[in-house]
């Protein structure tokens, strides 16, 4: 018998089987009804967005496959280096000391402590041509070079039951990731774009590149990892209303 799951917008119960062979495209046909019932009635305005963007995270976690592949690109399909836009939140270079850089570990770990970028780099490496997409509508395809999150979450003794990184920035901003997306196996310690070790400008010493989501949750310039159970605070836009999960 088929496994039933709770829609939290209707409490309907939906068949898991129907439920995963529904279509990205699909849920999108969604998007205009809430968007009519939203403003049909402003006093409902707020209430009926918060609804929508959360079934939309909830529908997007369901679909998400960790073992599903991004898609990779051929090195003559990347964007040129000064063609890859600078986007930030607040500055384009915080001026991190990089001599005096660590990573801050806490949280559900087994090895908390003060990690140097040596030591990120010395876990395998690895590169890939993936499209980095920004919610602002436009999108590149980038070379980027790293660790994968899972072997430094591994080497710091994650505790395998926690549900959630969070990581700050030098610039002030924060973010977070589920597990699965943490550890899926393009979800890349960056520290290389295009073979060459990160500029400030796109955050040096060590950045989050994670083809599977959209690039708000690609934080720069990190100085700070945690692995929990719950979470605290999202991230900086997730905290405004942006949408939490935002899969690719």
């Amino acid at each position: 018998m088929a496994t039933k799951i709770i829609d939290p917008v209707t409490g309907r119960k939906i068949d898991e089987r129907r439920f995963s062979s529904i279509s990205r495209r699909e849920l999108l046909k969604l998007t205009p009804v809430m968007a009519l019932g939203a403003f049909a009635i402003p006093a409902l305005q707020t209430p009926l967005l918060k609804k929508g963007l959360a079934f939309s995270d909830w529908a997007s976690a369901r679909v998400f496959r960790s073992g599903h592949l991004a898609q990779t690109f051929s090195d003559g399909e990347v964007t040129p280096f000064n063609k890859f836009p600078i986007n930030d939140y607040d500055v384009d270079d915080p001026g991190v000391i990089f001599e005096n850089w660590t990573l801050t570990v806490t949280g559900a770990v087994q090895k908390p402590g003060d990690y140097t970028l040596a030591q990120v780099q010395a876990l395998p490496r690895y590169r890939q041509n993936t499209r980095h997409v920004c919610v602002e509508g436009w999108d590149v395809i980038g070379r980027f070079g790293g660790a994968r999150l899972s072997d430094f979450l591994n080497m710091i003794g994650a505790d395998p039951t926690a549900k959630y990184i969070t990581v700050a920035c030098a610039d002030d901003y924060y973010e977070s990731l589920d597990m699965a997306t943490a550890r899926h196996p393009q979800t890349l310690l960056c520290y290389e774009m295009y073979d060459q070790p990160l500029t400030r400008e796109h955050g040096a010493p060590l950045r989050l590149t994670v083809p599977t989501k959209i690039g708000y949750k690609q934080a720069k310039y990190l100085t700070d990892l945690k692995v929990s159970h719950v979470l605290d605070k999202v991230g900086y836009w997730e905290d405004q209303g942006y949408s939490e999960f935002y899969g690719l």
